[in-house]
């Protein structure tokens, strides 16, 4: 039997140093009031998020009418432009 039948196939290799994240829709950030600093421990202590996974990142499934100071890990490239064409500020953490 040839060697390349002997030996064991190895299929989806996982990733060594995956990351994380404790993900948000901005349309989930709709309900709290105008002007808000929106971190991590802000959405824990305002109920919306029940867990921390890791970082924060904001996914852009939703709509956002409302001017709100987000500080999160990650963005996606939809919800950096809802919440900023709604008169909002995104900062970055690492």
């Amino acid at each position: 039997m040839p060697l390349y039948r002997r030996i064991p196939k190895l299929k989806h290799f996982p990733l060594i140093n995956r990351q994380e994240f404790t993900v948000i829709n901005v349309g989930d950030l709709a309900e709290l009031p105008a002007g808000t600093e929106v971190t991590l421990t802000s959405l824990q202590s305002a109920g919306i998020v029940t867990t921390d996974d890791g970082p924060l990142k904001i996914l852009g499934n939703g709509e956002i009418s409302i001017a709100l100071r987000v500080k999160a890990a990650a963005y996606t490239a939809s919800a950096r432009s809802k919440i900023e064409a709604a008169g909002g500020s995104c900062e970055g953490l690492e």
